[in-house]
């Protein structure tokens, strides 16, 4: 039955769609035609009719959008964004980042604590991320904070201070200010955690014991043996990072969970299969814990990477069509025993120059610089040349590091004062760096950069060199077209896909309970948030460059087509983008996203 407002009411925003996700009393989502009422004074749904009304149902001063037959849904929670603001500006920002999410429905992100400087890791470094982020959020942007050892102590006074939920390591993160914990570490941030209402989450990549034990300090355990071919052929990097990798640190993760029963612990970026039955097991026992896949892992697939495109390193690496058919099953089965529950983005960018891009993928110069940084990841470490240390000109390798593997690992230098011969493979080092990139870096830079760094030049020795590039993938705001084109086909392929409503469930609903925003966020229901991601599901687009509208516009989804298209967010009752429209369309013409801070309670 209509529903007629009363003229005298305050002036409404309306929004209409034969084609709304709605959310149920009991958080059931629904597609149906439903008209949807909002406050523009606080930004929050009034009402939620299952049925379009027409115009004239309401005062003549609304505010009335009919969207049909556009799909009306509640904006997207990305749960895994490095915006990396303060600190490494030059890879991503506030302003640029949101811009991102704004443009693919992503109403609210949730900012990693890892790759800004400071990272999240304190209170002092918390306040100052959230001065960086003041007036520059185009959504609105909550924050989690880290787990490294020795902060113990500061993270009840982080939940206190609103942030969603804790991250950390069990592997080496590539930045030095965020160092991998231990075993002593996890436990310890359990205990300290088992009470609050937060979320504890783990890079889940460890190195595998070679002897039986490795003592506490697993992160330090030996590496596997070095990597063996080409390190320019993506194959050579993917068996670099073997399923076990993942395997074996959930397995402690699950091993230590009985420290806080209560606490809800989480897996981000779940890449290998092999560890859904770990999980699975773990949660019929009745341990709280749960995965989210990224995607990436969902769209892209090792057999389709050419050598020398780095665009596509992350870690976890993306593996094998067989391996992401696996995930697509996993996560149509999100609703019952299925262990991945929430889809999210890893958007962690850098600049173009840090890919070591092959010439034809290029989107800078080709005499760009690269900085004078240190760089570890995948069992790699590239280090580079001493203050006083050796002069380029001079050397054979300029700029191709030097391979020294040994039997745990590899260490890539560049030449020292007495370099050894490339060929000179088989010397024992005395250490070995193995680290991860987050699908962001694995990369450190000076802790006191100089104004003008040495630089030195990108050449043909390393471009494509995956060992030699930094990790990440660029994707925030693409999540909803990548699902819905990949969903499309396999289903007309007769295989297992989520449908819309799935979608929301896990890039909307589900996201927002991981964080504690679901009392406000992911949901058209009255009470919540004004937050709508409006979806065209038919039109057909191929992304280019220039719409790339974070920081750097390099990502291994240029120049796919994709089936689906967002061509409206509106953010607490405020349409903040419209596609096509003038400013690129961001119509606010001023960021009006707000920093999350409100204590987690849920």
């Amino acid at each position: 039955m209509a529903t007629t407002l009363q003229h005298n009411e305050p002036p409404l925003v309306v929004l209409a769609s034969t084609n709304t996700i709605i959310t149920l009393p009991d958080d059931t989502l629904l597609l149906t035609p439903a008209t949807v009422t909002v406050s523009p004074v606080t930004g929050k749904i009034l009402s939620v009719v299952r049925e379009v009304l027409p115009r004239n149902s309401f005062p003549s001063n609304a505010t009335y959008n009919d969207l049909s037959p556009k799909f009306l849904l509640p904006g997207l929670v990305d749960a895994h964004v490095h915006l990396n603001e303060p600190g490494r500006t030059e890879w991503e920002g506030f302003n640029t980042g949101t811009k991102a999410a704004a443009s693919g429905g992503v109403t609210t992100v949730i900012d990693m604590p890892l790759n800004a400087i400071p990272p999240t890791t304190t209170l002092a470094g918390f306040q100052e991320k959230l001065r960086a982020s003041q007036g520059q959020c185009w959504v609105d942007v909550g924050f989690y904070g880290g787990v490294i050892p020795g902060n113990a102590g500061e993270l009840l006074p982080l939940v206190e201070a609103g942030v969603r939920g804790f991250k950390g390591f069990l592997i080496d993160s590539g930045v030095d200010e965020f160092p991998a914990v231990s075993s002593k570490d996890i436990a310890l941030a359990m205990t300290t955690l088992k009470d609050s209402p937060t979320t504890l989450m783990f890079h889940a990549e460890m190195l595998p014991p070679i002897t039986a034990s490795v003592g506490d300090y697993v992160q330090i355990s030996d590496p596997p043996l070095a990597p063996k071919g080409d390190l320019f052929s993506y194959n050579t990097f993917l068996e670099s990072r073997p399923p076990a990798f993942e395997t074996y640190a959930i397995e402690e993760i699950v091993s230590l969970a009985e420290l806080a029963p209560k606490l809800h612990l989480h897996i981000v970026h779940l890449s290998a299969v092999e560890a859904i039955p770990i999980l699975r097991k773990a949660r019929k026992e009745g341990i709280n814990i749960t995965a989210e896949t990224c995607f990436h892992y969902l769209g892209l697939a090792a057999d389709d990477i050419e050598d020398g495109d780095t665009r596509h390193k992350c870690c976890p690496p993306i593996r094998s069509q067989t391996n992401q058919d696996r995930l697509w099953e996993e996560i149509v089965e999100a609703q019952g025993e299925g262990c991945i529950k929430t889809i999210v983005s890893d958007h962690s960018p850098c600049t173009p120059e840090l890919k070591l891009l092959p010439p034809h993928l290029q989107t800078v110069e080709d005499n760009s610089l690269r900085p004078d940084i240190h760089h570890s990841d995948s069992g790699v470490d590239m280090t580079l040349p001493s203050e006083h240390g050796h002069d380029h000109k001079s050397c054979s390798h300029p700029s191709r590091p030097e391979l020294k593997p040994t039997d745990s690992g590899v260490v890539m230098s560049l030449p020292s004062e007495s370099p050894s011969p490339i060929e000179e493979q088989s010397n024992p080092l005395s250490t070995t760096t193995v680290s991860c990139c987050d699908t962001s870096t694995t990369t450190t830079t000076h802790p006191n950069p100089a104004p003008q760094q040495r630089l030195l030049p990108i050449t043909n020795t390393n471009q494509g060199d995956f060992f030699a590039a930094w990790g990440g993938i660029s994707s925030v705001g693409l999540g909803l077209p990548i699902l819905h084109t990949i969903a499309a086909d396999r289903a007309a392929h007769g295989l297992p896909a989520p449908d819309l409503v799935d979608m929301v469930r896990m890039c909307s609903q589900a996201t927002a309970q991981q964080v504690g925003l679901y009392h406000r966020k992911g949901a058209i229901k009255a009470g919540h948030d004004a937050d709508f991601c409006v979806f065209d599901a038919e039109e057909r687009w191929v992304l280019r460059s220039g719409e790339m509208r974070w920081k750097n516009k390099v990502s291994p989804w240029e120049g796919r087509q994709f089936q689906g298209r967002v061509r409206e967010s509106w953010v607490r009752g405020e349409r903040v983008f419209l596609l096509g429209a003038p400013g690129g369309g961001f119509v606010m013409g001023r960021p009006t996203g707000e920093a999350i801070v409100e204590r987690r309670t849920a």
